[in-house]
């Protein structure tokens, strides 16, 4: 029996995969624990929609992140801190802290968890590094000063 395959099934196959297996392996295991459907035209066409609709959401949310990117790389945010008289500041300067002065600054919403900021305890100039998307990121100067 040739059916599409839901889930990856170890030794049978991976996900979305079209597999001919035993008739029993089929009624009696994959098909009642939903790991596995017939292959009829209904069950091609449900794989190519949502094969169409994943390659969608990849297309539209890599032309999201280039046009951050866009808005984003080699742009310069200043942060204003308080420090003590030696010069160190008051605490550290955050990825959270940077990520809500990119978007007041920029206007570019950006997830803190996704930064790559370094330790930013004295006044000064850093870099900030941004992954927007798979293999997408950017890189953004950070002013720190009083």
């Amino acid at each position: 029996m040739k059916v599409v395959l839901m889930q990856d099934v170890k030794g049978t196959g991976k996900k979305g995969e079209t597999c001919n297996v035993s008739d029993g392996y089929a009624r009696n295991y994959l098909l009642p624990k939903n790991l596995a459907k017939e292959l009829n035209a209904a069950a091609i066409n449900e794989l190519k929609g949502k094969e169409s609709s994943l390659a969608h959401k990849i297309e539209t949310e890599t032309a999201k992140a280039q046009a951050d990117k866009a808005a984003l790389d080699n742009k310069e945010i200043v942060i204003t801190a308080k420090a003590g008289t030696s010069g160190r500041l008051f605490g550290a300067v955050t990825a959270k802290e940077v990520a809500a002065e990119i978007e007041k600054q920029l206007g570019v919403s950006i997830d803190r968890r996704k930064m790559n900021v370094p330790d930013i305890k004295q006044f000064g100039v850093y870099n900030a590094e941004i992954k927007l998307y798979n293999k997408i990121t950017a890189n953004v100067k950070v002013f720190v000063k009083e």
